[in-house]
């Protein structure tokens, strides 16, 4: 089975499209963005065909507004931010 027929398998699933964590965990206390390849594909192949799915997302504050711009997300009912400050809070939610 080829990565792409997995990858396929794996977008259509809702249990994997649901809810998704895009950040890097090191412990409880280190929160990081997905490394540049990883969120290129993300948001260049995978994000387009999954976002109606989505309900939940948790993202990293570097990553988050280019995560947020690939599509409308219309199922989204939660979201979760880390590493967010205050400056960006209050400029994406004023």
């Amino acid at each position: 089975m080829g990565i792409n027929t997995q990858l396929d398998r794996i977008i259509s699933d809702s249990v994997f499209t649901k809810n998704l964590t895009l950040v890097r965990y090191f412990s409880s206390d280190l929160i990081y963005p997905l490394v540049d390849k990883v969120l290129d594909r993300f948001c260049s192949q995978i994000l387009p065909h999954i976002h109606s799915k989505i309900n939940t997302l948790y993202l990293e504050s570097l990553s988050m507004e280019r995560i947020l711009r690939v599509a409308d997300y219309p199922n989204l009912h939660s979201l979760g931010l880390y590493n967010i400050d205050d400056k960006t809070g209050e400029r994406i939610f004023s």
